[in-house]
Order: structure tokens, then C-alpha cells, then sequence
């Protein structure tokens, strides 16, 4: 199911994840569902929609963000 709200994302994304970093996630786990709802679409037709998603939308953070060595996730500079 998409989520419909940064207040629906799971703990493991809203305790760690600046505001903004929440949205890109959220949008792109959205952008994920949408694309590789079909196993057709998918490079492993068996992994889950939902890992691939969670994956997806990891890695649309980690290309505005990073994490640093406090483990806090930090804004890249241009």
C-alpha cells in the first residue's frame, strides 16, 4: 500500500530522516509501487514489491543525502 502521509512512513525512516529526506522517500516509494507493481517489471520477478520499493526510495535519499559518522543524515552541498 503507498503511503499516503510522512506520518505513515515506518519508524525506521521518521526517527532517523530529515523532513525533507522523508519526502523524497515517501515520493519515491509512491513512484516505485506505481512502476514495478507489475512482477514483469521487475529485474527479480520474485523479490517483493515491498523490498524493492523500501531499496528504491533508500537510494533516491542517498542521492541528496548523506550519512555521516554520528549517523545522522546530512544535506550534500553542490
Amino acid at each position: 500500500m503507498p503511503y499516503q502521509s510522512l506520518k505513515a512512513l515506518p519508524k525506521s525512516v521518521k526517527h532517523v530522516l530529515p523532513h525533507h529526506a522523508q519526502e523524497i522517500y515517501l515520493k519515491s516509494y509512491n513512484n516505485a509501487r506505481k512502476q514495478y507493481w507489475f512482477k514483469s517489471k521487475r529485474r527479480d520477478p520474485e523479490e517483493s514489491l515491498e523490498a524493492i520499493c523500501h531499496k528504491v526510495a533508500w537510494s533516491a535519499v542517498e542521492q541528496t543525502y548523506y550519512k555521516n559518522n554520528d549517523g545522522n543524515w546530512i544535506l550534500k552541498k553542490k
